[in-house]
């Protein structure tokens, strides 16, 4: 997977503004449906093989897995009673798209009561009033998916390191990030919350433990133009002012942390390499300065059929 495909801002913006709000309308069916995991884990998307699955999602008489399939650009719903409905993914308004999906869901039995207006958003507008035309280019949506799949393979193997609590590997559709976290195991100060959009005591459950958090967004909110991210909760002094593992790299002092644009990495001659510094030393200015335990977290890098070594 040596090529990653261009994802310009511009060309994705209007496909990525219908996907944020749709993918918020199925997270929400999973939200309702699956029981609490800490830190808002029982929400996410995962990167698939065809685009993005809920995964399978606990029902009365069956359950679900929704996905959105970026290769035939369709929203597919499956029962684990064999059933499945679907429609194409296809430049709609956001009202259409929430009439679509919930009637499927009545269709397959799986209705539930569904929070219907976006969450980390300002201002929000309910669903169902979003009637403004709404923007899909397949070859948009396929190129950011297979940026993901790309992305998704870096995060995991940087996942490996790290014997402590780690996050898998997920999207947020509040933020519509992919992100992955590690935890010193040590508690945090009580988020101030304040997000848009987002009950506080979301946010503070969230950030209950110390965390260095890295992620990837496609542009928007602040920096438009796809780009990786680095922060820690709570910030640690200095941390700004440490190596970030790239050249290209910078620290933003509006967002607190760490960015480095996706074309960096992009064009470098080894991607998996320039995202894995940038990842590594971006956690080291986090856990040094704020005096995690890294003898007791970390560990070698995982391989392919070799157990980790012990002592």
């Amino acid at each position: 997977m040596k090529h990653w495909p261009d994802i310009p801002y511009a060309r994705w913006q209007p496909t990525g503004q219908s996907l944020h709000m749709w993918s918020q309308i199925v997270g929400k069916f999973r939200l309702a449906t699956t029981p609490w995991i800490n830190h808002s884990w029982q929400a996410t998307l995962y990167v698939s093989a065809r685009g993005l699955t809920t995964s399978l999602i606990p029902g009365d008489q069956a359950a679900f897995e929704v996905g959105f399939d970026f290769v035939d650009h369709r929203l597919v719903i499956d029962a684990s009673d064999g059933r499945r409905e679907s429609f194409a993914l296809e430049p709609m308004s956001v009202a259409e798209f929430h009439h679509r999906f919930t009637a499927l869901l009545d269709k397959l039995g799986a209705g539930v009561r569904l929070h219907h207006a976006p969450n980390e958003v300002p201002d929000p507008v309910p669903f169902a009033r979003q009637t403004d035309p709404g923007g899909y280019d397949p070859q948009a949506a396929h190129d950011f998916w297979q940026a993901l799949v790309r992305i998704d393979a870096v995060f995991k193997h940087f996942r490996t390191g790290f014997l402590g609590k780690v996050s898998p590997v997920h999207l947020f559709w509040g933020s519509f990030d992919l992100a992955v976290t590690r935890f010193s195991g040590r508690t945090a100060p009580q988020h101030p919350g304040g997000f848009p959009a987002l009950p506080d005591t979301v946010t503070r459950e969230a950030y209950s433990h110390e965390v260095s958090s890295a992620g990837f967004w496609p542009g928007g909110g602040g920096i438009d133009e796809p780009s990786f991210y680095c922060y820690a909760y709570p910030v640690p002094d200095g941390f700004g002012e440490a190596d970030a593992g790239a050249s290209e790299a910078y620290f933003h002092k509006d967002l607190g942390e760490f960015v480095l644009p996706y074309d960096a990495v992009r064009t470098a001659a080894d991607p998996e390499a320039k995202l894995l510094a940038f990842l590594q030393a971006t956690y080291v200015a986090a856990a040094e300065r704020a005096g995690w335990d890294r003898n007791e977290l970390e560990c070698e890098l995982g391989v392919p059929r070799v157990p980790r070594v012990l002592g």
